[in-house]
C-alpha cells in the first residue's frame, strides 16, 4: 500500500520538536523506513537518520531533509494546527511549531524515497539523510562529527531543498550564491546593578542595550555600499527582573547575514566596534563579552551541476515553472557536507503558495503583507500540490545525477 503522505505531513505538523530534541520525528521516519523495508541508521548527530538504497555501480547522491521545529505559537488556525510544548536550550518553556517548512521536507523525501525504491529505473546509490538542528546550524556538523561522511558512500553531489512562499508547483534555483553565509551572536554587556531610585550609582546595562540595538542599526545603512548585501538583526535582548531593580548586565542575540567571507569579516569588525564603544560610552568598567553561536558558509550551487538540474527541472514542469529566485538572505547548514566531501552541490526552493492567492497579493503589491514567510506564526504551505511537488523534485533530481 503506498504511503498516505498527507496523513504523514499532517502528523509531523502537529508534533513538532525542537533541534536536537526530535526523537519522535526521527521514530516517524524511521517507522516509514521500515515500512518501505529500506535499511538505515539512526542516532547520527544525536537526533539524524541516514537512510540507504543501492541499485548496482553507479553515482552515488545525497539527499537531505531537515526536522527541526521552532520556537514560535502556532497561529495559522488550522485544524491541524501545533499545540506542541518543547524546553528551549536556556530551560525555558515554550511553544514550538513547524513554521519553516521542515516537515514538509521530512514528508518529500520519504514520498521521493517511496518512488525510488519501488520504480528502479536508476543506477547508483542513493544516501537520504534526516538532518536534526539546521535551525541552530549545528546539525549537519554534528551529523560529520559522528561519522556520516565516512560511514556512508562518500557523494558525488549534494541535493536538497527548501519550502518558501513561492506559488505551489514553482521551483526555484540559481547558479552561485544561493543563500547568505551567517553568523549567530550573543552580546553579554556588563554594568553595575542597584536599586532603580539610585541610578547615579548604577553602571545601566539596559540603556547600554538601548545604545547599543540603536547604533547597531548604522552599520547596514551608513557603512555597508547600498550596492552590496549584509543584515544586522538584534533578535533578542534580556534585562532585569523587577522595575525597581537595575541589572549587572544584559545580553543581546545577533543574527548576521553576508553574500561572501570579505564582507563577513568587514561586518564582524564593525558590530564589534559598535558593541565594545557603546560600553565605553557608557562607563563600562568591564568589556562586554561577545561569543559566537554559529557560523554558517554561503550556500553556494555548482554552476555547472545547476545547468543541469533546471534542465531537467524545466523539462519536468516547464519554463513557467521554473524560475530564479535570487539570492536569500536566510542561511542553511546543508552546504557542510558538500565542502567536507568536496563536491557539487545544489539546493533550490520550492512554492507551497495557493497560485491564486500569491497572484493576488502579487498583482496588489501585497506580498510581504498578505504572504506568510518562513518562521512566521501564519506560515502554512497548501498540502495539495506542495507535496506532490516536493516528491517529484527529489525524484527529478536523483534520476538527472543517477543516470
Amino acid at each position: 500500500m503506498p504511503l498516505d503522505l498527507e496523513a504523514l505531513y499532517i502528523d509531523l505538523h502537529r508534533h513538532p520538536e525542537l533541534s536536537f530534541q526530535e526523537t519522535r520525528t526521527a521514530g516517524v521516519v524511521t517507522s516509514t523506513l521500515d515500512t518501505l523495508g529500506i535499511e538505515y541508521e539512526e542516532g547520527i548527530g544525536r537526533t539524524g537518520v541516514v537512510a540507504v538504497l543501492r541499485n548496482g555501480e553507479g553515482p552515488v547522491v545525497w539527499l537531505r531533509a531537515d526536522m527541526d521545529g521552532l520556537p514560535v505559537p502556532e497561529q495559522t488556525g488550522l485544524a491541524y494546527a501545533s499545540t506542541a510544548r518543547g524546553v528551549d536550550p536556556a530551560g525555558n518553556d515554550v511553544p514550538v511549531m513547524h513554521a519553516c517548512g521542515h516537515d514538509m521536507h521530512v514528508t518529500a523525501l520519504l514520498g521521493a524515497l517511496e518512488h525510488l525504491n519501488t520504480h528502479r529505473d536508476w543506477n547508483g546509490t542513493i544516501v537520504a539523510v534526516f538532518q536534526p538542528a539546521e535551525e541552530y546550524g549545528a546539525g549537519s556538523q554534528a551529523m560529520i562529527a559522528d561519522g556520516v561522511m565516512n560511514r556512508y558512500p562518500a557523494p558525488d553531489i549534494v541535493l536538497g531543498q527548501h519550502l518558501t512562499p513561492l506559488p505551489a508547483g514553482v521551483v526555484g534555483v540559481r547558479p552561485g550564491t544561493q543563500m547568505a553565509a551567517s553568523d549567530g551572536l550573543t552580546v553579554t554587556l556588563l554594568g553595575r546593578g542597584g536599586h532603580g531610585s539610585r541610578p547615579h550609582a548604577t553602571i545601566d546595562p539596559v540603556v547600554m542595550a538601548a545604545a547599543t540595538v540603536m547604533r547597531l542599526q548604522t552599520v547596514v545603512s551608513r557603512e555597508i555600499d547600498p550596492r552590496e548585501m549584509a543584515v544586522v538583526t538584534v533578535g533578542s535582548i534580556h534585562a532585569g527582573l523587577k522595575n525597581n531593580i537595575i541589572p549587572a548586565e544584559a545580553k543581546l542575540e545577533l543574527s548576521l547575514r553576508y553574500p561572501n567571507d570579505e564582507a563577513r569579516e568587514k561586518v564582524l569588525a564593525k558590530v564589534e566596534r559598535v558593541v565594545r564603544a557603546e560600553a565605553v560610552a557608557s562607563g563600562a568598567t568591564e568589556e562586554p563579552i561577545i561569543t559566537t553561536d554559529h557560523t554558517l558558509p554561503p550556500t553556494i550551487n555548482d554552476a555547472g551541476a545547476t545547468a543541469r538540474l533546471v534542465g531537467a527541472f524545466t523539462h519536468a514542469y516547464g519554463d513557467e515553472h521554473v524560475v530564479d529566485p535570487g539570492m536569500f538572505t536566510g542561511s542553511e547548514d546543508v552546504s557542510w557536507f558538500a565542502r567536507d566531501a568536496g563536491v557539487p552541490l545544489v539546493f533550490w526552493f520550492w512554492g507551497g503558495v495557493d497560485p491564486a492567492t500569491y497572484e493576488a497579493a502579487r498583482d496588489g503589491g501585497t506580498i510581504d503583507r498578505d504572504i506568510p514567510t518562513n518562521h512566521s506564526p501564519f506560515f502554512a504551505p497548501v498540502l495539495h500540490p506542495t507535496i506532490e511537488r516536493g516528491v517529484e523534485n527529489l525524484v527529478v533530481a536523483a534520476h538527472e545525477f543517477l543516470d
